[in-house]
């Protein structure tokens, strides 16, 4: 369905102008000034008059499953925090299912029109689980990629040994029957064209053996994939590559040959200036997770000087147990704002534009479609955002761009096309009954405040020990 927008509002630089879009299929076809475009009798018209259109975000970083311990981990650090994750991880496809259209929900609700979903894996239920996040993106009709998380070594591997030499049990799922069943996940569910996309996704140097990494890159080369993983979200993290390899995480990876243009890397907070040079080098793109990152006492990761090496930057909102939304207008107001703190020099400071332009055409660098998303550009694709600028939220009328950023937005956000098709309109999702997904969210969990974890007790001890931490009592 062809479609016109009309009278809209769009930033140019420095200012903004009205125009009308036209959208032919799934592409951008004319920006034009208003009443040059003839709509014809075919064309759907859009009133865009009071509102603003930008090209999606890409929330560049999430998982999805974790929507299920939305609020429930109490403040820990990472390697202790994914032990009551795993603990209490959803059991059932359905599950999955579900969250993932609550993820893609609260994505295009907030502006984004792409999730990266770095997928959690329900044991004996790999293939069900894709398949389950896979409809669920095809039914609410937002582009995906999925990065199904694979490790080959167990959740005690991801803490540092220190001066103690620990026995770690063995994973349940070798190196070879982890890269066959990604194999199968590409044959069956890679499909660009219709909005679906496979990346090969690691968790990260600190659950993963060279053979998984290996055997991803030959993979993704192969079958012209983008690929994932987290890199040194924490200090523990910085200090395990030290003890694994005598060099630091970004040096092992960039020896593997793992890092690359099609190459996103979720946190990067505990990098030093060699690691950065290499991410240049490399053209590998950050994913900044702000909200996870002071959430777990991660750290800040040093964006300024990323942006300083001309590293490309994006935004992720990782997932709702760790951040506890999905609102990617949030993560971008907050990882814009953090940083002032960092650098004492305000002219390193990310403005409101260039935070939208790392949200949008930054995400689709780091997935290698920036020749097809991420700006307002005849020819690409039309996955386009349509904010109502009469809401009470940004208004008195002053800059727009700078409200969305700056500001606290609420139900800005009037329609989304995806791929041309309109998925939301008038500020509702048109895809799917909402309805029925809160309902369904609602009966199948109850209210708690907490659930005592046995996984935290075997590593507690031994973290506190490692990281320098006072001593441990139970």
């Amino acid at each position: 369905m062809n479609c016109t927008i009309k009278q809209v509002l769009i930033p140019i630089e420095p200012d903004y102008t009205t125009v009308d879009v036209q959208i032919e299929a799934d592409r951008i076809a004319t920006i034009v000034p208003h009443s040059a475009v003839n709509s014809g009798e075919r064309n759907t018209t859009v009133d865009g008059k009071n509102k603003l259109l930008f090209p999606g975000f890409i929330n560049a970083h999430t998982h999805s499953s974790e929507m299920w311990q939305r609020g429930l981990i109490p403040p820990l650090p990472l390697e202790l925090w994914i032990a009551q994750l795993y603990e209490f991880t959803p059991l059932e496809p359905e599950q999955v299912y579900l969250s993932a259209l609550g993820t893609a929900v609260e994505t295009l609700l907030s502006g984004g029109t792409t999730v990266v979903d770095h997928l959690v894996l329900i044991p004996g239920k790999e293939m069900e689980t894709v398949a389950a996040a896979v409809r669920a993106y095809q039914d609410i009709g937002i582009r995906a990629f999925i990065g199904p998380l694979i490790q080959d070594e167990s959740l005690s591997q991801g803490i540092p040994d220190g001066d103690v030499k620990r026995e770690h049990d063995d994973y349940h799922k070798s190196t070879e029957e982890i890269l066959a069943f990604m194999q199968e996940v590409v044959q069956r569910f890679h499909h660009p064209e219709s909005g679906i996309n496979i990346l090969v996704a690691p968790t990260g140097i600190q659950l993963c053996s060279d053979e998984l990494f290996e055997g991803c890159i030959e993979l993704s080369d192969r079958e012209n994939l983008c690929r994932h993983a987290h890199l040194l979200e924490t200090k523990a993290q910085q200090q395990l590559a030290q003890e694994k390899y005598g060099c630091s995480a970004v040096r092992h990876l960039q020896q593997l040959g793992y890092l690359s243009r099609r190459t996103s890397l979720a946190h990067c907070v505990w990098l030093d200036d060699a690691d950065i040079g290499i991410l240049a080098q490399t053209r590998s793109t950050v994913v900044h997770n702000p909200l996870s990152n002071l959430r777990l006492g991660s750290g800040i990761a040093p964006i300024l000087n990323y942006r300083k090496a001309e590293i490309n930057v994006t935004f992720g909102c990782d997932g709702a147990a760790s951040n506890d939304a999905q609102d990617v207008l949030e993560a971008i107001k907050i990882g814009t704002l953090l940083h002032n703190t960092t650098d004492l020099d305000y002219r390193h400071w990310i403005t409101p534009r260039q935070a939208i332009k790392m949200a949008s055409l930054g995400g689709a660098k780091g997935l290698n479609i920036a020749d097809e998303l991420g700006s307002l550009t005849i020819g690409k694709k039309a996955d386009l955002v349509l904010y109502d600028l009469t809401n009470l939220s940004v208004l008195p009328r002053t800059d727009p761009i700078a409200s969305l950023v700056l500001g606290r937005p609420t139900n800005v956000v009037d329609t989304v096309w995806v791929n041309g098709e309109r998925v939301v309109a008038n500020g509702k999702i048109t895809r799917i009954d909402i309805d029925e997904l809160r309902k369904e969210l609602f009966e199948q969990s109850e209210w708690m405040s907490s659930r005592p974890s046995k996984s935290i007790q075997p590593f507690e001890a031994h973290y506190r020990q490692v990281m320098g931490l006072s001593r441990w009592t139970q």
